[in-house]
């Protein structure tokens, strides 16, 4: 069955960087989109970044723009997301997804079918 495992969390200082990483199993991994997303705490889960089959689009929310980048290494079925000048907001647990129908322009959960379970970010002041 499809399986997205989150990997590189951590608590790192205001400035500081991070890549996380999503290692995916049990589906074509270079046919689907992929997508990043965070939830904080009290806060509703929302769009990070997403990045097309092959690697060649890539779409991120305006709050993260500049400071974070989507990749992907489709030979390793795997997916990354390289986050720098990390802020005390960017503290959530940011979530790996899916989407079958290629949806790397998308921010919306709706497009995204798979998940991971989460990997913890706390960026301190």
């Amino acid at each position: 069955q499809v399986q997205l495992v989150e990997s590189g969390g951590g608590l790192v200082q205001a400035g500081g960087s991070l890549t996380l990483s999503c290692a995916a199993s049990g589906f074509a991994f270079s046919r689907y989109a992929m997508g990043w997303f965070r939830q904080g705490p009290g806060m509703e889960r929302e769009f990070v970044a997403a990045i097309s089959r092959n690697g060649g689009n890539t779409y991120s929310a305006a709050s993260v723009k500049d400071r974070f980048t989507i990749s992907r290494d489709n030979a390793r079925n795997t997916v990354y997301l390289q986050m720098n000048s990390l802020k005390p907001e960017d503290t959530a647990v940011y979530y790996c997804a899916a989407s079958a129908r290629g949806s790397w322009y998308s921010d919306s959960l709706q497009d995204f079918d798979s998940w991971g379970q989460g990997t913890q970010v706390t960026v301190s002041s």
